[in-house]
């Protein structure tokens, strides 16, 4: 197949790359030409606009977009829109909010376009291991695709699949991600209280090691930690700043939603909140109420 890819960061260069060493033949966009420049032989090639990107494409055309969720999504489609038509595809396989992808798809379908939201996983290393898909939209549509993701996918029957209308796709991801920042969380506290156990002198990265094998608790999660660690012991240079793309809340208000207690989640999400305030005021004034009732010390700035 022949298809278009738009978002060339490393994730969506990834990608491309996984898709031509499958044999299909990829034309790629993105605005830097820096990124671009990343699409070079087998069966790659880049393009300066997305009028020159959706001109090279057969029909029907497939365009896959790797772009930021929210703003940029939408103005790329308002771009794509006046150059698609009846049964062209296009894929959103990026974190974008699952009713965002519901509302694009009753915009696009009026038109003959299908819009296919498709929550991936795998990050930068999805190029050898292969990408985890969850895919939502027209049924028919998924299934014309059907190629596209056994290339992408770890293995033609594994890590991939339909699972529902328009919105779905996106919706199983976001609670993916919700489920990361859990595990993610508690590897990090556990490792912590490791680390601050003075008597034994932990060496943390060894524990790592020993728990990916055999263990209950050995993940993927857990590999990378142990090899940020064998790189890093003391995780030198790292600030404790914590960013959230999206998905965490969006999980935490579903969970509120649908009176579905999620507190190891959203107890994650606030953490990594917490991380961002270098001048926190709560905890000023948590010291200076132990103060005033107590008597205890302050420590000055």
């Amino acid at each position: 197949m022949k298809l278009a890819m738009i978002g060339l960061g490393r994730m969506g260069a990834n990608m491309a790359e996984r898709l031509a060493r499958g044999g299909h033949e990829i034309v790629g966009y993105d605005p830097s030409e820096e990124a671009r420049k990343r699409l070079t032989g087998h069966g790659l090639f880049s393009v300066a606009s997305l009028s020159a990107l959706v001109g090279a494409l057969p029909n029907p055309k497939i365009i896959w977009m790797m772009v930021p969720a929210g703003t940029p999504v939408d103005g790329t489609i308002a771009q794509l829109q006046p150059l698609l038509g009846n049964g062209d595809v296009l894929i959103d396989g990026g974190n974008s909010f699952y009713k965002d992808s519901m509302r694009r798809a009753t915009l696009l379908s009026e038109t003959g376009i299908a819009y296919i939201d498709c929550g991936t996983s795998g990050g930068i290393w999805g190029l050898e291991e292969g990408y985890s898909m969850m895919i939502g939209g027209e049924k028919s549509a998924v299934a014309s695709l059907r190629p596209i993701f056994e290339t992408l996918a770890p293995a033609k029957d594994k890590g991939w699949g339909y699972v529902g209308p328009s919105g779905a796709g996106h919706f199983v991801k976001m609670i993916h991600n919700g489920i990361e920042y859990g595990l993610m969380q508690a590897y990090a506290e556990g490792l912590s209280i490791l680390k601050h156990k003075k008597d034994f002198s932990l060496d943390t990265h060894q524990v790592a090691e020993i728990w990916r094998y055999g263990s209950v608790v050995r993940s993927w999660l857990l590999d990378l930690a142990a090899d940020a660690l064998g790189k890093n012991p003391n995780l030198d240079g790292i600030a404790p700043v914590v960013a959230d793309s999206g998905e965490g809340r969006w999980t935490a208000f579903e969970a509120i939603d649908n009176d579905v207690p999620a507190p190891v989640i959203t107890l994650s999400l606030l953490e990594r909140i917490r991380s961002r305030d270098r001048d926190s005021f709560g905890d000023k004034l948590l010291a200076a109420l132990r103060n005033e009732f107590g008597g205890h010390a302050i420590t000055k700035e």
